[in-house]
């Protein structure tokens, strides 16, 4: 009888403790199951980038992973593996491969011959056409850390090469690209003793200048050639740009703005005739570190050549006691529209296609959402721009045809990658032919 109740209430205790944590896991498990499948639905489980390799044979389900991601939505745990649900959300920190505790998690590229988005490149980042390179985020690969990396292997295997120039009027190197990876590899260049001369269609800082102002810009530690260690895991866009100002002046880098890169030719010689719309240029390399984002996506609807519709915010305290629409559902477009509802007397609107946020970052969620309760921020989901006119926008909403006043819109929907320009000048994508030019051996 005795035993029988030591039995009874030590099988009671256990339920107590177990049962808790069971029914967690259960509603855990639901939400990440729901979240997967709406993310298929929404082609939102399909990368741009790197993103988690996920070894189901050895993962053990613990969920160390998720809570280790700083993006947040875009791992989760069902039928007691982890998975990935929001590819799109991956910038490729790496956190969750570092905590796995049995290894089963890496993150890179996966199995290229998939990905049509992605040339094919060698190790030292070189492309099927001998001494042109690919570094950034052309090559698949995000995060700053990685672009300075890649520029600077990329410069590093051209220094190892015997080719150098002994003609004044042609470069040892060509970079086209002044970001984190175009002047990572312009510091190698100086490191090794080369002749180079960056390119940029803009300025300084390449695809940094489009982050709205103040964006926090997630890093990881690394070394920059030449001038050290850039230690920082969160720095706002200012503070790195003020880092490559200095770096320019410190090391007088040989950098060109306003010229935009038209055409690349191969010469019989076996060096290249680069064309920009500022002149024509030679060297026996090219580094191409242009980024992905390439010229921005239009609507293609009335009235977007107005004036007031603008595709980069650059200072949102320029805009104040305006009526404001934000088109897009990405985090340029989220934090466009946080800058502008903090400013005095906006209204800002914000137009999404989708029924809510799914591909920004934890923190712009978090952000977004307070605004939105405080009526600062109006969503307006499930809706697409009709036509702009000068004083107001027209939109549809479910079937509703909606009219707001409005003085300028800003239209974050992604920018076109210079894919064509990379065909153009014959960059191979995907598994048709090697680094080595052979076909089918990728």
């Amino acid at each position: 009888m005795e035993s029988g109740i030591i039995w009874f209430l030590t099988a009671l205790i256990s339920v107590l403790i177990v049962l808790p944590y069971y029914l967690k896991f259960r509603k855990s498990q639901r939400e990440h199951l729901q979240r997967k499948k709406e993310a298929q639905a929404l082609g939102l489980d399909r990368p741009h980038a790197q993103y988690p390799f996920i070894d189901v044979n050895h993962c053990i389900g613990c969920g160390s992973c998720v809570e280790a991601c700083p993006e947040g939505d875009v791992l989760g745990v069902v039928w007691g593996k982890a998975t990935v649900i929001n590819a799109m959300r991956c910038v490729g920190h790496g956190f969750c491969e570092q905590v796995c505790p049995v290894g089963a998690i890496e993150v890179g590229l996966g199995d290229i011959k998939q990905r049509t988005d992605i040339p094919v490149l060698s190790e030292h980042f070189e492309t099927n056409i001998p001494g042109i390179y690919i570094v950034g985020e052309l090559s698949g690969f995000s995060l700053i850390r990685n672009a300075i990396i890649q520029g600077n292997q990329a410069v590093t295997h051209i220094a190892g090469t015997s080719r150098r120039s002994t003609d004044p009027e042609v470069l040892d190197v060509l970079i086209v690209g002044a970001g984190p990876a175009g002047v990572s590899a312009a510091l190698t260049a100086i490191q090794h003793g080369l002749s180079y001369v960056i390119l940029e269609q803009h300025d300084l800082g390449g695809t940094i200048l489009k982050y709205p102002r103040r964006k926090l810009v997630m890093t990881r530690p690394v070394e920059i050639p030449l001038y050290g260690m850039l230690e920082k895991t969160e720095i706002e866009k200012e503070e790195l740009l003020e880092i490559w100002y200095r770096i320019q002046r410190e090391f007088r880098l040989k950098l060109r703005t306003g010229e935009r890169v038209v055409d690349i030719q191969r010469q019989e010689d076996g060096s290249f005739r680069i064309i920009s719309t500022g002149g024509e240029y030679r060297a026996l390399h090219v580094v191409l570190a242009l980024g992905r984002r390439g010229t921005p996506r239009k609507l293609g609807v009335p009235g977007e050549a107005l004036p007031k519709v603008l595709y980069q915010l650059i200072d949102a305290q320029s805009y104040q006691h305006m009526k404001l629409l934000v088109v897009g559902g990405g985090d340029s477009a989220v934090e466009a529209a946080i800058g502008l509802a903090r400013q005095k007397g906006n209204t800002v609107h914000i137009s999404y296609r989708k029924p809510r946020f799914f591909r920004i970052k934890q923190k712009n969620q978090e952000r977004i959402q307070q605004l939105i309760r405080q009526k600062k921020i109006f969503p307006l989901f499930n809706s697409r721009i009709v036509e702009i006119t000068p004083n107001t926008v027209i939109l549809e909403q479910e079937g509703q045809r909606l009219e707001l006043p409005n003085d300028f819109v800003f239209i974050f929907i992604g920018g076109e990658p210079p894919f064509d320009f990379l065909k153009k000048i014959g960059i191979q994508f995907g598994p048709e032919v090697a680094v080595d030019g052979t076909p089918g051996s990728s």
